[in-house]
């Protein structure tokens, strides 16, 4: 913070200004440097903003369908929720992983290349303990996984793959396929150490245990659909096709929709007094001969022309002319 000057201390300085003691111009601030960001060209981003977003939409449906079904298969209050979605090497991710870990390389078809969904030792355990009737506690000491407790997280894992496929719907038939599970990141290489991955974080809380869910998507992987993770396409819908069934739904429920029609005998201008001083048996001289044809209103709209009369002792206007004025706006 700057020091407060005194009175005194102000009329001094004034003062050596006023003598030419001091000079202004040596006392402004040195010129701001251009603020520029660091930009690393061994590794480039190659995730837009608008497609981390995308995939953090995506995931945000995925975790509820996940906690939806572990609640049920576990029997216990769980909660999902995506805490953060970043672009990083896959050395820095596979670095940031315990060992050991539950590690699941799934076969993410149809794209080529695989993605890892990786569980911390806490949930892992909390998981395994519910299954085997425990009350989901988790071990305080971190030790490797036995093939039967592998076993049961390969039951999870492969129910939890299945849940992909309606949150990705709107991108890619996704057929997510599990090609085996490690508990160790240098037997799950699967690229180059330099390779961008969109990486997905999942907290996960299982009664009184929280952990994390990693899912590690290699922009290689996913780089043929990469254009459709925008937010604008995947709101749209747009890779759903619209049958000759869906035609025909749609026409039958335009030819079915009510519309309000409106004759229109004519008009005149009176006076407000007039108009509130208005009896029985008055007569309003209107703007259209009693031989003209009367204007049809669909909504707002002038669409036909028409003579009034009676039809089964009710009011009728039969259509004379078609209106053609204004149908290039309906196109």
């Amino acid at each position: 913070m700057s020091e407060v000057l005194s009175q005194s201390e102000i009329d001094a300085l004034l003062n050596a200004f006023n003598s030419g003691e001091i000079n202004v111009l040596e006392m402004k601030d040195e010129k701001e440097e251009k603020k520029i960001k660091g930009y690393d060209f061994k590794i480039p981003n190659k995730f837009a903003k608008d497609q981390l977003r995308t995939l953090q939409m995506i995931h945000e449906n995925f975790a509820r369908l996940l906690q939806t079904y572990l609640s049920g298969y576990l029997r216990a209050l769980v909660q999902v929720e995506v805490i953060s979605v970043d672009q990083l090497t896959y050395y820095e991710f596979s670095n940031s992983i315990p060992n050991p870990s539950i590690l699941g390389v799934i076969d993410f078809l149809p794209m080529t290349g695989s993605v890892l969904m990786e569980m911390t030792p806490s949930i892992s355990f909390a998981m395994i303990e519910r299954v085997l009737g425990g009350n989901g506690y988790s071990f305080e000491r971190s030790r490797g996984f036995t093939e039967i407790e592998q076993t049961l997280i390969e039951k999870i894992m492969n129910s939890t793959l299945a849940l992909f496929k309606d949150p990705w719907k709107n991108v890619v038939e996704l057929k997510p396929k599990l090609k085996k599970i490690e508990t160790n990141t240098q037997f799950a290489q699967i690229m180059s150490p330099n390779e961008t991955v969109a990486l997905i974080t999942l907290n996960v809380k299982i009664g009184n245990i929280e952990g994390m869910i990693h899912i590690c998507i290699p922009h290689l992987v996913i780089e043929p659909i990469i254009s459709k993770l925008s937010t604008k396409f995947w709101f749209s819908g747009a890779t759903k096709e619209v049958t000759t069934n869906d035609l025909k739904i749609i026409e039958r429920r335009i030819e079915t929709t009510l519309l309000p029609i409106k004759v229109v005998l004519g008009k005149t201008d009176i006076m407000v007094r007039d108009f509130l001083e208005l009896q029985e048996g008055d007569v309003l001289p209107l703007d259209r001969n009693i031989n003209e044809d009367l204007k049809v209103y669909v909504g707002n709209r002038h669409k036909f022309n028409g003579k009034p009369g009676l039809k089964k002792n009710k009011v009728a206007i039969k259509i004379t002319t078609v209106e053609k004025k204004g149908d290039e706006f309906d196109e």
